[in-house]
């Protein structure tokens, strides 16, 4: 049994991790029956037996060797992150990306190393194609250009193409830009890109799901894929083949009720085709110039005369409730939303989340909507 420190929350968080076949979604189911990672972990086997969805196997995997060789690889983590600086997010910590929260398929725990805050009032993310050409750069760093105003966090992969077009173009306008890793952050991928990411450590930060160590395995990309869609208000395509990662991701912002948009380019063009499929059924809106960015998201209200910026209110959590401030992270990462939908996302009875919403009704926190529905003030 490795040996532990006196606050050793996050070392069984990421213990709880690591176990084979144990994905996130029974990780929340276990969670919600032991109400901590710890008390997952020292759950004896007839308690674990009755949670609905673990079986045997998973009770033998939670009990047996494994969950001793997961406190061990845990152990080892968590002092490689406090040497490296290295944040670790779990899914319950406030500091866990707010707009992750709100999906079925969202990681559990993150790994990050960074300045950027996570829950930016506005995030993009810009992805393409890896064989980019010359007509894709360039429409990368106009996009990018042209919402500098807003100063949103530019979201990416890290790979080759208009992904770090779209980091090194974010950098060179002042912007953080967060690059969504398909490995641990002890291995970069691609190396060649290591400059860039060592600026990003000062200027955004990288993220990832991986623990340490993890090679870039083919079938890791789908997986980072999810998070770039999930971090963010909005997608962009800017250059993107009939098949491949970039409409993976699109897909996964539309499945996730984010908003997409594609750029088109020149007719013929092999690397525009998956853009102009994604325009021609729907699946995202066309991008043009930076008007069709900030109607989308509703970026441009937030636009004052004479050119300057007022960024959107935040909120202290010291001033909130546990409960209240939930239900300020759910409506930050959306336009609006529905009563019932808040207390699904976080777990709050209707009835609670109702009183919730008048008292922050009563302090302006909050405007109701026909329908009950509700936004942010």
């Amino acid at each position: 049994m490795p040996i532990v420190t006196s606050d050793d929350t996050v070392l069984y968080e990421i213990a709880l991790t690591l176990f084979p076949n144990i994905g996130p979604q029974l990780t929340r189911q276990l969670m919600s029956y032991g109400g901590s990672a710890k008390n997952v972990l020292h759950l004896p086997p007839g308690k674990l037996r009755k949670i609905p969805g673990v079986g045997p196997a998973t009770v033998a995997i939670l009990t047996g060797l494994e969950r001793t060789k997961a406190l061990k690889q845990a152990e080892d983590s968590l002092r490689k992150a406090e040497k490296e600086g290295v944040q670790i997010l779990f899914y319950t910590s406030k500091r866990f990306p707010a707009r992750l929260k709100q999906l079925p398929d969202a990681p559990v725990l993150l790994y990050y190393q960074g300045t950027a805050d996570l829950n930016h009032p506005k995030t993009v993310a810009i992805v393409g194609t890896r064989q980019a050409t010359d007509y894709g750069r360039e429409q990368t760093e106009r996009l990018v250009k042209g919402f500098v105003a807003h100063r949103p966090l530019v979201v990416s992969g890290l790979a080759y193409g208009i992904d770090i077009a779209a980091h090194r173009a974010a950098l060179q306008e002042g912007l953080e830009t967060v690059g969504v890793m398909a490995t641990g952050l002890d291995v970069l991928y691609p190396a060649a890109h290591r400059k860039t990411a060592e600026k990003m450590l000062t200027q955004g930060g990288l993220l990832t799901e991986f623990p340490f160590g993890t090679q870039p395995d083919k079938y890791n990309f789908p997986s980072r894929n999810r998070i770039i869609a999930g971090l963010s208000d909005g997608t962009v395509v800017v250059e993107a083949a009939r098949k491949g990662g970039a409409l993976i991701t699109a897909d996964l912002a539309h499945g996730y009720d984010r908003d997409v948009l594609a750029v088109p380019g020149p007719l013929g063009s092999p690397a525009s085709e998956g853009c102009h499929e994604l325009i021609k059924t729907n699946r995202a809106a066309l991008y043009s110039e930076p008007k069709d960015l900030e109607q989308l998201l509703n970026w441009d209200a937030a636009l004052q005369l004479n050119g300057k910026f007022k960024g959107p209110t935040t909120f202290n959590p010291a001033d909130f409730s546990t409960e209240e401030f939930h239900i300020i992270e759910v409506l930050q990462a959306v336009k609006e939303e529905h009563m019932d939908t808040i207390a699904w996302k976080t777990q709050l009875p209707v009835h609670q989340v109702a009183s919730l919403l008048l008292g922050l009704e009563f302090r302006s926190v909050v405007k109701a909507l026909p329908g009950k529905r509700f936004v942010l003030n």
